[in-house]
C-alpha cells in the first residue's frame, strides 16, 4: 500500500468510531445515500474466494456477464425524449415495476450496502436501522413529486424554484446536486476498484477503468431509457443474489436472534442518535437527489405514487437484510478483526463471493443512472446546451472522466467534503414546508439565500469537526454533533422563512395603507 494512501486512510475521520478491540481499515464513502460522511470498510488487499485464488477472477466473470447483458439490453437511440426522459421510441412511459426496480436499485448502491453493514458492525441493529430510515425518503420523495407535478404543475425542481425565487433559486439547487452527481460517480468507482485489488495496483486501476468504460458505453447508447431497462435486469439479479446470500447465512446459523440483538439500545449511543438524524434529513434528502426526482417525472399520478410506496418497503428490506450481515459480524468479531475478515470466517467462500457480487451489481446500476441524470441536468434542466442526444452523450463522458480523475487524484479533504451534501441539502426543508406543502408564494429571496448559507455553514462545520480540523463542539461523538447541526439548520431555516412571511405581510399592509 502506498505511503500516500496510508496517510489518507489514517487522516480520514469520517468513519464510525470503532470499539476498542476493533481496528478496521476504512476509506471514506462520499455522501450519496447518506450525508453524514460514513465510511465503507474495505480490506487493504483483495479478498480471497479460496486459498490462493484471488476474488478478482470470479468477480470479473460475474461483472462481465452483467455488463454484457446490460449492453445487449441497451438500444441506441437518437430520440431526445427516449434519451433524456426515458420514454420508449413509441413515446410510452415506463411501467410500474420498471420504475419501482429502477428506484430501488439506484438507491441501493455499493456504498449504501457497505454503509448498512458497517453501521451494523459497529452499532448493532440500531446502526443498520438508522441507515434503513433514510429509505423513508421514498415516502417523502413521493409527497414532494406529487405536490410538485400535480398540485403546482411543474415538471422539474428547477422550474419550481425559479418561479418562487428567481434565477438564484435554481442556481443554488444546481450547485448542490451537481456536487452530489459527481460524488456518485467517483465514490462507486472507488469501491469497485478496491473490491478487485489493493489501492494503486494494476487490478485496482484496470477495474476502475474497465467498469467506467462499459457503464459509459451502454449509458451513452440509450440514455435514461437504457438505464431503466438495465436497472430492471440488475435489480432482478441483485434480489436473487441477496436472497441466496441471506439463505446461506441463515442455514449456517449465523443469523440468529442473539447475534442480531447483541447491542443494547442506549439513546445516547451513535446508532440511536443517527436514527434521529435520519428522521430530520429524510425530508430534504430526496429533493436533492436528481436520480430519484427524475424517476418521479416519467409516469402518470397513480403509477408514480405506487412506485414510490413500493420502492420504500423493498429498499428498506434489502438494506436490513444486507446490514444484518454486518451485525452478526460485529457480534462474533474477534479482537482486531475487520468486518470482512469476520464475515469470511463466519460465512465461507461462496457467500463472500455473493457479498461482493451484490456490490458490483449495485454500483453498475448507480453509475448508469447517475450519468443519465447528469445529462438531463445540464441539457434539459440547466439548458446549457441544445437538446440533442449527442450533447447528452458528451455530458456523460465529461462526468465520467471527471469521476475517474477524482478517484486517482482525490485526497482526504475532497472525500470528506463531498460527504456533507445531505447536510447542505437541508436548506430545502423550509422550501418544502412553506413553499411546496404550504403553497406560499410570498417568501422573499433573502430568506431562501439565508437558509442556503446556513445549511452550507452547517455542512462546513460538520466537515471540519469530523475531519479533526476543529473542536468547536467539544469531544462529543460526530453523530451527536451532526444531530445538533441539523437541528440548528432546520430551526434556523424555518425561522428565516417565517420572518420573510411576516416582513412581507407588513410591507404589503404598509403599501396598501399608503396614498396612491
Amino acid at each position: 500500500m502506498s505511503r500516500r494512501w496510508r496517510r489518507l486512510r489514517r487522516s480520514i475521520l469520517a468513519s464510525p468510531t470503532p470499539r476498542p478491540d476493533h481496528h478496521p481499515e476504512t476509506i471514506v464513502a462520499p455522501a450519496g445515500s447518506l450525508s453524514s460522511g460514513l465510511a465503507v470498510e474495505v480490506p487493504a488487499r483483495p479478498l480471497t474466494i479460496s486459498k490462493g485464488t484471488p476474488v478478482s477472477f470470479e468477480l470479473t466473470l460475474i461483472a462481465g456477464l452483467i455488463a454484457l447483458a446490460s449492453l445487449l439490453l441497451s438500444r441506441r437511440t437518437s430520440n431526445p425524449d427516449t434519451f433524456f426522459r426515458g420514454h420508449s421510441e413509441q413515446g410510452t412511459a415506463p411501467g410500474l415495476w420498471t420504475l419501482v426496480f429502477s428506484q430501488v436499485t439506484t438507491w441501493i448502491f455499493a456504498r449504501s450496502l457497505l454503509n448498512a453493514a458497517i453501521l451494523g458492525y459497529y452499532y448493532g441493529i440500531w446502526g443498520t436501522l438508522a441507515y434503513a430510515l433514510y429509505y423513508l425518503s421514498f415516502i417523502t420523495g413521493g409527497i414532494i413529486i406529487d405536490q410538485l407535478r400535480f398540485r403546482h404543475g411543474f415538471n422539474s425542481i428547477q422550474a419550481f424554484l425559479e418561479d418562487r425565487f428567481g434565477n438564484w433559486g435554481s442556481r443554488c439547487y444546481n450547485l448542490v446536486i451537481g456536487v452530489r452527481l459527481i460524488s456518485e460517480v467517483f465514490a462507486n468507482l472507488l469501491v469497485i476498484g478496491i473490491l478487485f485489488g489493493a489501492v494503486g495496483s494494476q487490478l485496482y486501476t484496470a477495474a476502475i477503468i474497465g467498469f467506467a468504460a462499459v457503464t459509459l458505453l451502454y449509458s451513452m447508447l440509450g440514455g435514461l431509457h437504457a438505464s431503466l431497462r438495465t436497472d430492471l435486469l440488475q435489480m432482478l439479479v441483485f434480489i436473487a443474489t441477496l436472497a441466496l446470500l441471506i439463505g446461506l447465512a441463515t442455514h449456517s446459523g449465523v443469523l440468529s436472534l442473539d447475534n442480531l440483538l447483541f447491542k443494547e439500545f442506549q439513546i445516547s449511543d451513535p446508532g440511536p442518535v443517527l436514527m434521529l438524524v435520519a428522521l430530520l434529513q429524510v425530508w430534504s434528502y430526496p429533493m436533492h437527489d436528481p436520480v430519484m426526482m427524475d424517476r418521479g417525472l416519467l409516469a402518470d399520478r397513480p403509477t408514480t405514487r405506487k412506485s414510490f410506496l413500493h420502492a420504500a418497503w423493498i429498499s428498506i428490506l434489502c438494506i436490513l437484510a444486507f446490514g444484518s450481515l454486518g451485525i452478526v459480524a460485529g457480534a462474533q468479531a474477534q479482537s482486531g478483526e475487520a468486518m470482512t475478515d469476520a464475515l469470511q470466517r463466519l460465512l465461507g467462500d461462496l457467500p463472500m463471493l455473493l457479498f461482493n457480487a451484490a456490490l458490483v451489481i449495485s454500483a453498475m446500476s448507480t453509475l448508469d443512472s447517475t450519468l443519465s441524470s447528469s445529462s438531463k441536468l445540464v441539457i434539459i434542466d440547466m439548458k446549457l446546451l441544445p437538446t440533442r442526444v449527442s450533447n447528452g452523450r458528451g455530458v456523460m463522458l465529461l462526468f465520467m472522466l471527471l469521476g475517474v480523475w477524482l478517484v486517482f487524484v482525490g485526497n482526504k479533504d475532497l472525500f470528506s467534503a463531498v460527504a456533507v451534501s445531505g447536510t447542505a441539502s437541508m436548506y430545502l426543508l423550509p422550501v418544502i414546508f412553506f413553499s411546496l406543502l404550504g403553497g406560499r408564494r410570498d417568501i422573499p429571496l433573502w430568506s431562501y439565500l439565508g437558509s442556503f448559507a446556513l445549511a452550507l455553514a452547517g455542512a462546513a462545520l460538520y466537515f471540519t469537526e469530523s475531519s479533526g480540523y476543529s473542536q468547536l463542539m467539544g469531544d462529543a461523538h460526530k453523530y451527536s454533533k451532526l444531530l445538533l447541526i441539523c437541528l440548528v439548520v432546520l430551526v434556523g431555516g424555518c425561522t428565516l422563512f417565517a420572518l420573510g412571511v411576516v416582513t412581507g405581510a407588513r410591507q404589503r399592509l404598509a403599501n396598501e395603507g399608503s396614498p396612491a
